[in-house]
């Protein structure tokens, strides 16, 4: 069975950090690429950021220079530092494990991400 299990949301002030933690079981995240997206009340679900099996990255616009998504291998765990937090990055934050050319495609629970002084 697949998990995909998001950790380190919560409270931050505006301008403050937090580095979120997605854990993988049942598949080995190396194969896959590795997304997290974000959820904001009344809003649709919108990508953050990927990773690549090959280490490349891309980040909305809105969030360059501030997030950074890194991965684990050998701890099957990815990572999104989020600094210079805005009250606009508060929503809640999904995982997710896609590999290209296939149906495998893995989604966590969400962790919520609140800014807010």
């Amino acid at each position: 069975q697949v998990q995909l299990v998001e950790s380190g949301g919560g409270l931050v002030q505006p301008g403050g950090s937090l580095r979120l933690s997605c854990a993988a079981s049942g598949i080995i995240l190396s194969f896959y690429r590795m997304g997290w997206y974000r959820q904001a009340p009344g809003k649709q679900r919108e990508l953050v950021t990927i990773i690549t099996t090959g280490g490349s990255t891309n980040y909305a616009d809105s969030v360059k220079g501030r997030f950074t998504i890194s991965r684990d291998n050998a701890k099957n765990t990815v990572y999104l530092q989020m600094n210079s937090l805005k009250p606009e990055d508060t929503a809640v934050y999904y995982c997710n494990a896609n590999k290209v050319f296939s149906d495998s495609d893995y989604w966590g629970q969400g962790t919520q991400v609140t800014v807010s002084s």
